[in-house]
């Protein structure tokens, strides 16, 4: 495996990683750009550009773009993050010009036609209907909202029903125009590739990429509070987050091994004590996400409405016992999951496609696969401590709870 990365006089990079035994290659576009880069009139429009962009172009209809990629046996999609957009495809080897050029086609050149974007708007208000209907879906929403109030980064990536309905055509070639150029853009493949052929390609595809500057990211500030969501369910699901690591902090991957021994996995302290234990919950689990100034630590936990009550202390006296330090047993399996789940997501072809993408974006750089091992390995128990400590003691609690019952007698 060998990574090449070109960089192209208008900003825009290429990173590529040949992988010659293959018979496959995943490319993808990744832009800079998602929903914490929208005003809050405008809530939702990176999402909503996601889904028309495959709904015609000056050249291809809707049916032409699904028709021509499956046509081969390949696979299109795309996705928008609260930091990113990521088109993608994976096709055979000898089609990875076919899948260049539909990807640089739906980019450069879509309609954004008003009669499709009417249609659209209504699938995209379904969909905000389907996630409100979902509570252990709605429940992350609630709790960015509260960790990030009144910012950019706690709305919501799909928007809301009136803000989507208020979106114009215009309003989508202007956000185009503004924010899908070359500095924000990555072309990243993997597979039995040639680099110098994609950057041939690539060069050919996008040439009509506007140069541009990158987009300005309004940093976010933590907050935190208390929201609750009274609903006729017959569970309750809580989460809870405190202030985690950027992607740039130097605790990043010390809280990566925190969140893995509390809540990550079936040897995990909250599995083994709220589940296994003690029956208090069917799920539950820790999590970290993480942005390029800042980040949360979160758990979330499915519970039965007579047993949330219980269930919160248990979670409590977890943390506040790893707070004075993991176990031998317990750190060794965090860092062989972490290392595990590092090379296991190297053999994926999409996944290594999204993490070159993603590292560019985020890093400006690619992370030799050596260097985060042995930032995993240089993580100590005194540094998993001193994040529980913290955490603990920072006292800026976000707390989300959907359900049933006595909502006020949550707490943590």
């Amino acid at each position: 495996m060998s990574v090449r990365l070109t960089r192209l006089p208008n900003g825009l990079r290429i990173v590529s990683e040949s992988r010659p035994q293959l018979q496959t290659v995943a490319v993808g576009v990744w832009v800079d750009i998602g929903a914490r880069h929208e005003t809050i009139e405008l809530n939702g429009i990176t999402h909503c550009i996601e889904h028309m962009l495959f709904k015609g172009t000056r050249r291809r209809t809707a049916r032409d773009i699904a028709f021509e990629i499956e046509a081969v046996g390949g696979h299109m999609n795309a996705y928008t993050t609260r930091d990113q957009t990521t088109y993608y495809a994976r096709v055979m080897k000898e089609d990875l010009g076919l899948a260049l050029d539909l990807l640089s086609d739906i980019v450069l050149n879509s309609q954004c036609d008003d009669r499709e974007l009417e249609r659209e708007k209504e699938v995209i208000i379904q969909e905000i209907g389907q996630a409100d209907d979902t509570p252990d879906d709605i429940i992350f929403d609630n709790l960015q909202a509260l960790c990030y109030q009144e910012q950019s980064l706690g709305r919501s990536i799909l928007g809301t029903p009136e803000s989507v309905r208020a979106l114009k055509q215009a309003d989508l070639h202007g956000f185009l125009k503004k924010n899908y150029t070359a500095p924000n853009i990555v072309i990243s493949a993997v597979g039995n590739l040639d680099h110098g052929g994609l950057v041939q390609q690539v060069m050919e595809k996008f040439a009509d990429l506007p140069a541009g500057t990158g987009t300005e990211t309004a940093p976010a500030t933590y907050t935190g509070g208390r929201h609750q969501d009274q609903r006729d369910l017959e569970q309750i699901h809580v989460a809870l987050a405190w202030p985690g690591a950027s992607f740039h902090d130097d605790s990043y991957y010390a809280l990566q091994v925190y969140s893995t021994i509390l809540g990550g996995g079936m040897s995990s302290r909250l599995f083994q004590e709220v589940r296994e234990n003690r029956g208090l919950a069917y799920s539950v689990y820790s999590f970290t996400s993480s942005h390029k100034e800042t980040g949360i630590l979160g758990i979330y936990a499915g519970t039965g409405p007579d047993m949330a009550t219980g269930m919160m202390p248990v979670i409590r006296g977890e943390m506040e016992a790893l707070a004075r330090g993991p176990e031998d047993a317990e750190f060794g399996i965090a860092l062989a999951q972490l290392k595990a789940g590092l090379m296991m997501a190297l053999e994926a072809t999409t996944s290594r496609m999204e993490q070159l993408g993603r590292q560019l974006l985020v890093f400006d750089r690619i992370i030799p696969v050596d260097e985060m091992l042995a930032n995993v390995q240089a993580v100590t128990p005194a540094d998993v401590q001193a994040v529980a400590r913290r955490v603990l003691d920072e006292n800026a609690l976000s707390l989300a709870i959907v359900g049933g019952g006595d909502l006020d007698a949550v707490r943590f």
